[in-house]
């Protein structure tokens, strides 16, 4: 796959095969078309292993080169030495919606369905295509799953969580990816709308309520009605805070009950800023609720924006110390709260490390594991019979991939779907010498650069 500017992708139910992406049936007893054998990958725990996949799923882990990792007929072979093979990141808090809006559009802009041109940012076919660029950058990345949070209400209505969905149908066999609703005010009389539009919103197919409670008149209020709607529907309930006020995150877990290992609450760097005392007992009563917490240690969320002057995130070793499960997201993608914004989750590990909130392991496995764990999906190991949704990076250590993670290689329902390949090349000077130029009578051939590294 070329260095390129993601493109959308065709149906993948109008493929060459005419069928979709995810489709594995074949003659009873062989190998689906996308069986795999990752071969002399290394693991975390330090084993080099072939892998074994087919028909989405991990078939055998075996010890590279040995008679048990013999491949099947027609499976294609992919040679990983070099590389760390680790569970496959997933993205806990985006905002594919506002994606990619810090700079203008500079390509033309096609027809609305109106037929009068696109009319911003805002237009849906701009919401549907930024989406489907934002995953696709995200999936280069590593990131499988994506939950990306879509503004309802106001001026907008349900049109950018229809785009958004839209897109997530054109993505689909890429990289899975689902919507939560998030409305700005549900109390008093303006909230009435916004409430009926969030249980419309679910109905379309958003996949998880949400909300602001930092931004409505009665945030407690508005935390109760995203709870209720989400026990009324059966789905998650994820919402945006702060956490500056620890009395409103009390109140929060004590109307959990019983939904706390559905509801998550983000990106809570305000706990950062209080007392340390009040704050381990404010993740004391979260832990008791099953509440998750998701950090976002780039900075940055398309509904809460940046803390002006503030680079914290929130507390994650003193949370984790208390019990609470900590997921990594990104944040913004290159948007007005955080312009440069990359959406790559081993950055966001990175950063966590780096700041000494997790050891290298942990902070992957906030950007993986418990990324996963928050967005309902299975846990991935590597290991016989999980989900084959895998990252390859080129290293031999979780922290040496963190740190200098450049060419990766991206599997998603056991097939490849993404590969980032970089060469860095170093100049061979010998005694002083330049290269010959035109000054020497000789024609230029630029400089030779033998010395590579894949790192």
């Amino acid at each position: 796959m070329p260095e390129s500017q993601p493109q959308e992708p065709p149906e993948p139910d109008r493929d060459a095969r005419g069928h979709g992406a995810s489709d594995h049936s074949d003659a009873p007893g062989a190998p689906g078309p996308g069986a795999l054998v990752l071969c002399g990958a290394r693991l975390a725990d330090g084993r080099t292993v072939d892998v074994r996949i087919d028909r989405g799923r991990i078939e055998a882990v075996a010890p590279a080169g040995g008679p048990a990792s013999s491949s099947p007929p027609r499976a294609t072979r992919i040679a990983l030495a070099g590389h760390l093979l680790l569970p496959a990141p997933a993205e806990p808090h985006a905002h594919h919606d506002t994606a990619l809006t810090a700079e203008p559009d500079a390509g033309p802009a096609p027809p609305s369905a109106s037929g009068h041109g696109s009319r911003g940012p805002d237009d849906p076919g701009s919401v549907r295509r930024r989406t489907v660029q934002a995953a696709l950058l995200q999936l280069g990345h590593g990131a499988t799953a994506l939950r990306t949070h879509v503004r309802i209400g106001d001026a907008m209505g349900l049109r950018a969580l229809e785009a958004v969905l839209e897109a997530r149908h054109a993505l689909r066999g890429l990289v899975e990816l689902t919507a939560v609703a998030v409305p700005r005010v549900l109390t008093g009389t303006t909230g009435s709308s916004g409430l009926a539009m969030l249980r419309d919103a679910v109905g379309m197919g958003a996949s998880a309520v949400g909300g602001c409670p930092d931004l409505d008149p009665d945030p407690v209020g508005h935390a109760r009605a995203v709870l209720e709607t989400a026990a009324e529907h059966g789905c998650p309930a994820d919402l945006h805070t702060r956490g500056a006020d620890p009395v409103r995150l009390l109140r929060l877990a004590a109307m959990a009950d019983g939904l706390g290992p559905k509801v998550t609450v983000g990106p809570c760097d305000g706990l950062a800023r209080l007392p340390p005392g009040v704050t381990a007992r404010t993740a004391e009563a979260l832990a008791a609720a099953g509440i998750t917490v998701v950090c976002l240690p780039q900075g940055g969320c398309g509904l809460l924006g940046r803390a002006a002057g503030d680079a914290r995130t929130a507390p994650v070793r003193l949370l984790r110390a208390a019990g609470v499960r900590v997921a990594a997201g990104s944040g913004a993608l290159r948007d007005a709260d955080n312009p440069v914004g990359r959406g790559d989750p081993l950055e966001a590990a990175y950063l966590l490390a780096s700041r000494g909130e997790a050891d290298p392991r942990t902070a992957y496995e906030a950007v993986s594991e418990q990324a996963r764990r928050a967005m309902g999906l299975p846990v991935v190991r590597i290991e016989a019979g999980f989900p084959a949704e895998l990252l390859a990076v080129r290293g031999d250590t979780v922290a040496g991939a963190l740190s200098l993670a450049y060419s990766r290689l991206v599997i998603h329902r056991g097939r490849v779907v993404a590969r980032t390949s970089a060469v860095r090349e170093y100049c061979d000077v010998t005694d002083g010498a330049r290269p010959a130029g035109p000054a020497d009578g000789h024609p230029a051939t630029g400089p030779e650069l033998p010395r590579q590294s894949q790192r």
